[in-house]
């Protein structure tokens, strides 16, 4: 059975978005950020070279995710 994501509240989110927001997430707070499942946001945090490991703790450089996610940008008509 899939374990059910944490939810964050509004402000929880307005609070990680702002211009001086966290410069590391959780994989759970990420995930909720970018609307996008924590498999998905762990793989692609990989892919960027945005993920630290402290013992046990998962964290992604929002900088070098955000880069990453910039060179998947299209133009659209």
């Amino acid at each position: 059975m899939a374990k059910k994501r944490k939810e964050l509240s509004v402000e929880e989110l307005e609070n990680l978005t702002r211009g001086h927001g966290k410069k590391y997430v959780s994989l759970d707070e990420g995930a909720a950020l970018y609307l996008i499942g924590k498999n998905t946001f762990r793989q692609m945090a990989k892919d960027a070279k945005a993920i630290y490991k402290i013992n046990r703790r998962v964290l992604v450089n929002v900088q070098k995710f955000d880069e990453f996610m910039e060179a998947f940008q299209e133009e659209f008509d």
